[in-house]
């Protein structure tokens, strides 16, 4: 060895020692926790939502976006060594999440907010929360159409002949215009029209003459009505079409007089859960008003914390109807069956 790389070495070796004589000097990398959620929330979790959670809770997190039912076939698949220890779904697909125990039931003994919430934004003694409520009604082009639709009857009118989009019922939203329907064959108010789906597939069906398209991707169907293409989407929710607004595109959201849906979204811990307790913390995080304060201006969502100031000109959660999800899950099956005989 020469004496340069005597010299390098004993350097090296003394600025190592200092380091373990000074532990100060030597951070931990933050801790990482998977959070499977929603493909179209990645855009505004990444840029306003975790740097707050990071920082506040000194992790890491590694975020996998999809759907709802594809984060359940990740959770069946992983049931025996899990790697995802948070996950955000639609609530009729936390249903069979909770009953296959995925997911484990929460408490506010380690998550204080759980006990903050609105009434309706616990599930199942805690096997899940709502942390934010997104609202549907109906989207259209300001371009085309000058004066919001105040009726879900409007979807029906001959002259939206070729110019009218709703989502497919495999889609979660697509039970909206459903309902919509089963209300406006039937004359009953939601709460009873939706248990009478022969109703509504016998008035969805006459909407055929109207339809451009049936979507399952809500992107797609958005780019159409900021287009111009599409004049009005059925069914439609806040935390797409009102991003889309405030970004500058000419569309906007209606709620008809005849009532708006509430599009609840849920967040649960998953059992078996690798990153332990901070998995807890990540969920009070996501239900403190701090998170739900950030989320209602950048995603257009209703707050579940009662201590989360709601926007001005947002509508009020509890005018929103909620539907029997229980009931919806376990019809939804046949109901997509028979949509894809009857409206194709």
């Amino acid at each position: 060895m020469n004496a340069f790389s005597r010299r390098s070495l004993l350097k090296t070796g003394a600025a190592f020692a200092a380091t373990l004589a000074s532990p100060s000097l030597v951070r931990a990398a933050p801790k990482e926790i998977v959070i499977g959620g929603p493909a179209g929330a990645a855009k505004y979790f990444n840029a306003d939502l975790f740097p707050a959670l990071e920082k506040k809770l000194d992790c890491k997190v590694l975020y996998e976006g999809t759907n709802s039912l594809t984060n359940l076939q990740k959770m069946q698949a992983d049931k025996a060594s899990p790697k995802i220890s948070v996950v955000i779904m639609d609530d009729p697909v936390m249903l069979p999440a909770a009953a296959e125990g995925l997911i484990t039931k929460m408490s506010s003994s380690s998550i204080p907010n759980l006990g903050k919430l609105v009434g309706d934004a616990v599930h199942q003694d805690g096997m899940w929360a709502n942390y934010q409520k997104p609202w549907a009604g109906i989207a259209y082009s300001t371009k085309r159409v000058k004066t919001p639709p105040v009726s879900w009857a409007e979807l029906w009118d001959a002259k939206y002949d070729s110019k009218i989009v709703v989502p497919s019922l495999s889609n979660t939203e697509g039970f909206w215009t459903l309902l919509a329907a089963a209300h406006l064959e039937t004359g009953k108010p939601y709460k009873e029209a939706q248990y009478d789906i022969d109703a509504g597939f016998k008035k969805i069906k006459s909407l055929k003459a109207n339809l451009l398209n049936v979507y399952t991707n809500a992107p797609q169907a958005i780019n159409l009505l900021e287009q111009g293409e599409a004049w009005m989407i059925g069914g439609q929710f806040s935390a797409y079409t009102l991003i889309r607004k405030a970004d500058g595109s000419p569309v906007d959201l209606a709620i008809p007089k005849d009532g708006g849906f509430s599009m609840p979204s849920g967040i649960a811990k998953v059992t078996g859960a690798p990153a332990g307790d901070l998995a807890d913390a990540v969920i009070d995080f996501y239900l403190s008003p701090e998170a739900q304060s950030i989320l209602a201006k950048t995603a257009f969502i209703a707050p579940t914390n009662q201590a989360t100031p709601l926007p001005a000109g947002y509508p009020d959660p509890a005018s929103l109807f909620a539907p029997d999800w229980a009931f919806i899950a376990k019809n939804r099956a046949g109901w997509v069956d028979r949509w894809s005989k009857e409206m194709t």
